[in-house]
């Protein structure tokens, strides 16, 4: 480094933050230093050499009055001495200081990885440290609390609502932790949502409820003890205008989710804006099975579309099948027998 032509001053020692001493020791030996990641310290923009105890050493030339080390680890104790040359050649160092760097700064980063890996001991550390805002989404839109509501940590669940957490609050899809854990099938979870005020009519941006989103995710333990717990079984989605039971017809055709809706009082005659039932959708889904279930359950086979067309039309026009099979077998079992009888002249 070429420094200004005058005497060569006193090297001062070298300001850091955090606790630093003395202690003369070996001088740095020659090279470039590649620092360590995390952490910083600072000093007087001198030919700066790095901790004699790293393998390689940093020089830094010019005439500013600062220079910031970047990426030293946190909590790391570290070696420094400054070297100053004159234009003629002359160098001198300067004694050997210590820093120590300080812990590296809390971020909501730390935060949702606690959460996500289920670390109850650094969560409740890092709220405690009181740093973090306890709402503060992730890069997905996801709060602290939907992510553990949709991996079922019902501890970090518990911890975070005793935090002050919002249990409404929504993602960038209108999704509340509540919808998040009765899609996911967390029991327990649910339960502890609902005690601190999770409602059973938050709707996401689609209009769907949490128990749209539990008959898509097919957990049949979370919907019964959703519908014992006062859901409405017939609410209506604001796209399709698609009950509960309709979304089982068109998602997963689960027979036994339906089997719970419908015995909770879920219209099987209920139509869509399409002026579909769920018998219909269910036919163009090719849901054999559930078919059979909501006849069984007094679904109508005789009613049409907004177009005039009924569920056998729909089955041979989208060849289904195996779904026209059955229609088409149990219409022959519903039509009167002839009689054997000869009739009387």
């Amino acid at each position: 480094m070429q420094a200004p032509s005058q005497p060569l001053p006193c090297v001062p020692r070298l300001p850091v933050s955090g606790a630093f001493s003395d202690d003369l020791g070996p001088p740095c030996l020659p090279g470039r230093c590649r620092p360590a990641p995390g952490g910083h310290a600072s000093g007087p923009c001198l030919p700066l050499t790095c901790p004699s105890r790293l393998r390689n050493c940093l020089s830094v030339g010019g005439y500013a009055t600062k220079h910031v080390v970047e990426g030293l680890e946190p909590r790391t104790l570290y070696r420094f001495r400054l070297k100053v040359t004159s234009p003629s050649g002359e160098y001198a160092y300067s004694p050997v200081v210590t820093v120590s760097t300080t812990r590296e700064p809390i971020s909501s980063e730390y935060f949702h990885r606690a959460v996500n890996v289920n670390d109850e001991d650094l969560l409740v550390r890092l709220l405690q440290g009181g740093n973090v805002k306890v709402d503060v989404p992730n890069k997905f839109g996801f709060t602290a609390l939907m992510v553990a509501a949709q991996k079922g940590y019902t501890r970090l669940v518990k911890i975070l609502i005793s935090n002050g957490t919002d249990v409404n609050m929504r993602n960038g899809s209108g999704k509340d932790s509540l919808m998040l854990a009765c899609y996911a099938g967390h029991l327990d979870v649910v339960k502890h949502l609902r005690r601190h005020g999770a409602s059973w009519e938050a709707r996401d941006l689609g209009g769907c409820t949490a128990l749209h989103w539990a008959a898509d995710g097919g957990h049949c333990n979370v919907i019964d003890w959703m519908i014992k717990d006062g859901c409405e079984v017939n609410v209506v989605d604001a796209g399709s205008g698609w009950t509960p039971l309709m979304r089982v017809s068109a998602v997963s055709g689960n027979q036994s989710v339906a089997s719970l809706l419908i015995e909770a009082g879920a219209d099987v005659n209920a139509k869509d804006k399409g002026g579909k039932t769920p018998l219909m959708v269910a036919v163009l889904n090719n849901h054999e099975e559930l078919v059979h279930l909501l006849l069984d359950k007094g679904a109508d086979a005789s009613v049409k579309n907004e177009f005039g067309k009924g569920i056998l039309e729909m089955a041979r026009v989208f060849d289904r099948q195996n779904v026209l099979s059955l229609l088409e077998e149990r219409q022959r079992k519903q039509m009167p027998k002839k009689s054997s009888v000869p009739s009387a002249r």
